[in-house]
């Protein structure tokens, strides 16, 4: 709750720090100063900002967003129709960077060393170290513009997922590999697997009975801090792909000085990080018992 409640202060002010007027954005260029004076006083931007918080925070509790300044809809409307295509774009990107990273990293972390971990290790250094506005470019341009396979922009078909999903993908799958096989290099040296392997048992039981396990913890919680983060909106690429998510929503907004669409959409990704964090927690747990508060 007190990280929510500093969430709604720190988005109601720091918009407002932004130069520009939304009463101005709204009024055609030809608008006279008295135009845009009674415009403010009719949405209220006019009053203090303590009293203009105290308005938003009232609404907040009725349950009421606000309503869009861009749009003259209300602000729940519009990011409703615009979640489903955030959370398509969130949990491809969450399955591609899994499917392509947990594997690699524990083969990578069980061969230390060997041709394998140093692909492996290649294969993440170019993941985090592309920005994903270029990599989105690159792709629309080979796959989009000169082999005519995917779509370049917009959504419809799968087709459409296939090049913001991989942009996502790819750079998560980056991280993923390297704490993975971190994770797996670390748990290989303890002192329990090293008895483990002095019982007899096969390698490969070692590694996926008693290693895999807790190599995880650290995976779980990024996979975790990333899946808020895609499900928060990825702006960039979203914006490159006319992916009408809540990402490009939030670029708009940003620039058409829309109050209540901003707060609105910092509030939910603040709520969206504290459940998913407080889910990793109990997943943890079961992980690892030791890290449960009983034990």
């Amino acid at each position: 709750m007190i990280v929510l409640i500093l969430v709604t202060l720190c988005a109601f002010m720091l918009i407002r720090l932004a130069p520009g007027s939304p009463a101005r954005l709204m009024l055609p260029d030809t608008a006279t100063e008295e135009q845009i004076i009674r415009l403010e006083q009719k949405l209220g931007l006019d009053q203090p900002l303590y009293v203009q918080f105290w308005t938003y925070v009232k609404g907040l509790l009725r349950g009421d967003l606000g309503d869009s300044t861009a749009y003259r809809q209300p602000a729940s409307r519009i990011i409703s129709q615009r979640l489903p295509y955030t959370i398509r774009l969130a949990f491809g990107t969450l399955i591609l960077g899994t499917v392509m990273a947990i594997p690699l990293g524990i083969i990578a972390g069980a061969n230390r060393g060997k041709f394998i971990d140093f692909f492996t290790m290649i294969f993440a250094l170019l993941g985090q170290s592309m920005a994903n506005a270029w990599l989105a470019v690159l792709l629309i341009f080979v796959f989009a513009v000169n082999l005519g396979w995917f779509p370049a922009m917009g959504t419809g078909t799968w087709k459409h997922m296939v090049l913001p999903v991989f942009t996502l993908g790819y750079s998560l799958a980056a991280v993923i590999t390297r704490v993975a096989r971190s994770g797996m290099v670390d748990t290989l040296s303890e002192d329990y697997i090293i008895a483990t392997y002095a019982r007899g048992i096969s390698r490969f039981e070692v590694i996926t009975k008693y290693a895999l396990r807790n190599a995880m913890i650290p995976v779980v919680t990024l996979l975790g801090i990333n899946l808020g983060i895609c499900l928060s909106g990825s702006v960039v690429v979203e914006t490159v792909f006319a992916w009408p998510g809540i990402g490009q929503l939030m670029n708009q907004s940003v620039n058409s000085r829309d109050y209540a669409v901003v707060q609105s959409l910092l509030l939910i990704s603040a709520v969206i990080f504290t459940v998913i964090n407080f889910i990793v927690d109990i997943i943890n747990s079961f992980i690892d018992p030791r890290l449960s508060l009983h034990e």
